[in-house]
């Protein structure tokens, strides 16, 4: 357990709370509990890795316990979601791996620009992830989902991280003509394989609070449960306001961290 105050714990496990509410509705959960952390934990020179580590010990409870509550009552094809989460897995290792060897600033203007031009289409179309397509989802859509939402993204997680739930909710609407709801409980499933690629590689490297991520988990999963029932409940007109808001929350935020 770190050197931190009890009111420093009490505000980490609220972040970690609303945070998980956040990642279940549409992801996003780590532009506030990655934060939080690196601002809670004592200010060494490891202090960003053991925020890493520690944040994906944190969310990978509250991910299993979403895609567990959205399984129960959203219509979730489990069997193309594993298929996508196994490339994300081995997506997100590899990601961890290459970001200890490199700066990860560089890609910060590009996520932005693509974010930008993600929130703009969401605008543009009210209709989209409204509802199901009718259109049966071909096996060549099935690929570009393992390979763009599975290996992809899967990669971009480990080496980044924010927005991974986010950029999911998207490829999964956009590749398999999902609803965002369908798509919300699909892109769980996923990113439980996609934090334990990159929690493994870190339990590895020793950077990890397991005391302190054990107590937040706590609250990420009470958080991440209530999130995905709120979600079934409202539908995807209520997912589609969450989505545009953690999209521009996430430009500003790497705007604020590449250019202040």
């Amino acid at each position: 357990m770190p050197d931190i105050s009890l009111t420093m714990v009490v505000v980490l496990c609220l972040a970690a709370l609303a945070a998980g509410w956040i990642d279940a509705v549409v992801g996003g959960g780590g532009l506030l509990l990655l934060p939080a952390l690196l601002l809670g934990l004592p200010n060494t020179g490891s202090a960003a890795q053991y925020a890493l580590g520690t944040n994906k010990a944190v969310a990978i409870v509250g991910t299993t316990g979403a895609a567990v509550t959205y399984a129960r009552k959203a219509p979730v094809d489990v069997r193309t979601a594993v298929r996508i989460g196994l490339a994300a897995l081995a997506g997100s290792t590899a990601g961890a791996f290459v970001a200890t060897g490199m700066s990860t600033e560089i890609l910060k203007p590009v996520v932005m620009v693509v974010l930008l031009g993600v929130g703009t289409f969401v605008i543009m179309k009210p209709a989209f992830g409204a509802a199901p397509s009718a259109e049966p989802v071909s096996p060549r859509r099935v690929l570009a989902a393992i390979g763009l939402a599975g290996l992809g993204i899967g990669f971009y997680d480990g080496l980044v991280g924010p927005g991974t739930g986010t950029f999911l909710v998207l490829a999964l609407t956009a590749l398999l003509h999902l609803d965002l709801v369908s798509a919300s409980a699909t892109a769980k499933i996923i990113n439980c394989c996609t934090n334990a690629g990159a929690l493994a590689t870190f339990a590895w490297k020793g950077t990890v609070f397991w005391q302190l991520a054990a107590l937040m988990a706590v609250f990420n999963l009470v958080g991440a449960m209530a999130g995905a029932r709120t979600a079934l409940k409202k539908g995807s007109g209520f997912v589609r306001g969450v989505l545009l808001t953690v999209v521009f929350a996430l430009v500003a935020k790497l705007a604020y961290d590449f250019w202040l």
